[in-house]
């Protein structure tokens, strides 16, 4: 029963956390983004004490619940574990475990952290990990099977869906998402929970602080016959079944080896009433393939195309497509990210915020130095004065949560006229596209005389005024770059 009780919860937390990366209505971050939020590493990034000491206690209590249940990647891990499992039955073998491996990761990712590695410590994290994965690799299947269903209803006069642009908002980021799948899913077939306990350094963490748990599997003598169906069913590879042990660091709670004994000989119970055992020393001869990291050949060849979409501006004054990326000196962070120095200290690169925004603003950043991260660019969208869905779904204060009031008033950049650019200047017609969609009238059309003595109408910008939500820049007709483009500014400030 208890097996079955933790296989429903986590089908639920997997399918729900899931959903979030996959919705693009927001409906069910209204519901469940503080699934988003009880993660561990976000809540440490978050400051949020509570979930951390909840997270511990439920440790202590009934040891790595969080593993099995609530880690998105754990689940996945066993999901795939679960159909390699109907292709060979009883796989697995007890192995010791490789401490200087796990302590060696969990240091080299403490050092990161500490040393503002962030694209490192978001590649060890294991709930950015899933993210990115769900964002990069599930998101076109959902939104494909999204956009079929808004043809067919489309034929039958209803409009209960409407169809998504698909695209990939960085080749890089999409590249270590297919990896980062393949070498977990490898690591998963042939050996269970593998990277969970060598190279998870929040499965080292709760592996540390479960080895003190109230709540253990015990394995009763009297009843044991050492027929080794347990071990070879535990997917944590962490029973010794001929010495009757278990490594307390590794296991991962998930019930497995209790709903297989044929002889109710392993039980799920407080651990004062069981006799307390220490990791033996085994010479059986162990597989050392299954504890190394694979050297992996990712083979890409899948890219969704769907029919382009016209998309006509206000007076149809240009069809926004194919615009290019300008040259911004300093990159534009979201609203609510106070600075690039709070987004670089606290995003885990989970690419929830680029998956719920809805304005196709926010893609991950190709930069080293802030790789995977959320930057702004306006080729597609530009940041509505109404839409504060970003700072709504972060989980760990990377990009706090603001009010469309407070939004309105938070300067993330300042637009900067090119008249190299500008169709007005150069070819001698009227536009003032730029500020005709200036939500807040920082752009004004002012007379220029030209060196043959003509005159035109050219954009200023009132700096000041500017708060860099980039309309100007993705309604400029210019092509295929715009006229007026937003330089991003390092710290944000409140006008």
């Amino acid at each position: 029963m208890l097996r079955k009780i933790r296989i429903v919860v986590a089908l639920i937390c997997y399918a729900l956390l899931t959903l979030l990366f996959l919705d693009f209505t927001g409906t069910v971050h209204a519901w469940f983004g503080w699934l988003a939020k009880i993660q561990f590493w976000p809540a440490i990034l978050a400051l949020n004490f509570a979930v951390v000491a909840v997270l511990v206690v439920l440790t202590v209590l009934l040891g790595r619940i969080y593993c099995s249940v609530i880690c998105p990647l754990g689940v996945f891990q066993d999901i795939i574990s679960w159909f390699a499992g109907k292709r060979k039955r009883n796989r697995f073998s007890y192995t010791p475990a490789i401490s200087w491996l796990r302590y060696g990761v969990l240091a080299l990712f403490i050092i990161a952290f500490f040393a503002g590695i962030g694209s490192l410590v978001s590649l060890l994290a294991p709930y950015s990990s899933y993210g990115r994965m769900a964002s990069n690799l599930l998101v076109p299947i959902y939104q494909l099977g999204n956009n079929l269903l808004a043809y067919f209803a489309e034929k039958m006069n209803s409009y209960a869906f409407y169809s998504t642009e698909i695209w990939i908002k960085s080749i890089p980021t999409f590249v270590i998402a297919v990896l980062t799948f393949v070498v977990i899913a490898v690591l998963a077939w042939r050996g269970g929970r593998t990277y969970c306990n060598t190279i998870c350094p929040v499965g080292t963490v709760l592996g540390f602080i479960s080895k003190f748990s109230l709540f253990k599997i015990s394995i009763d003598t009297n009843k044991c016959n050492a027929c080794g169906l347990c071990a070879k069913n535990c997917k944590a590879s962490c029973i010794d079944s001929k010495n009757h042990a278990i490594d307390y660091s590794r296991c991962v709670a998930c019930m497995d080896c209790v709903g297989i004994c044929n002889h109710k000989a392993i039980s799920y119970s407080f651990a004062a009433k069981t006799k307390k055992t220490e990791e033996p020393k085994s010479d059986v001869s162990v597989d050392e393939s299954r504890r190394k990291f694979l050297s992996v050949t990712a083979l890409m060849a899948v890219t969704t195309a769907v029919e382009a979409q016209q998309k006509n501006i206000d007076g149809g004054l240009a069809t926004i497509q194919e615009k290019k990326i300008p040259n911004r000196q300093t990159p534009i962070t979201p609203f609510g990210s106070l600075s690039a120095n709070n987004l670089a200290k606290h995003c885990t690169a989970c690419q929830l915020c680029v998956s719920a925004c809805p304005n196709q603003v926010l893609r991950p950043s190709s930069d080293l130095s802030r790789l995977m991260q959320p930057e702004v660019s306006f080729e597609r969208g530009y940041c509505r004065p109404e839409c504060t869905k970003c700072s709504e779904v972060c989980p760990t204060g990377a990009i706090l949560q603001i009010t469309k009031e407070q939004r309105s008033g938070i300067q993330i950049g300042h637009a900067v006229w090119v008249q190299a650019n500008c169709i007005a200047y150069n070819e001698n017609v009227t536009c003032n596209s730029c500020m005709r969609h200036c939500p807040v009238g920082a752009i004004r059309m002012m007379e220029k005389v030209k060196e043959d003595g003509s005159t035109v109408k050219i954009p200023m910008v009132d700096e000041e005024r500017c708060i860099g939500c980039g309309a100007c820049e993705n309604l400029c007709p210019a092509r295929p770059f715009s006229a007026i483009y937003v330089e991003g500014h390092e710290v944000h400030r409140t006008i």
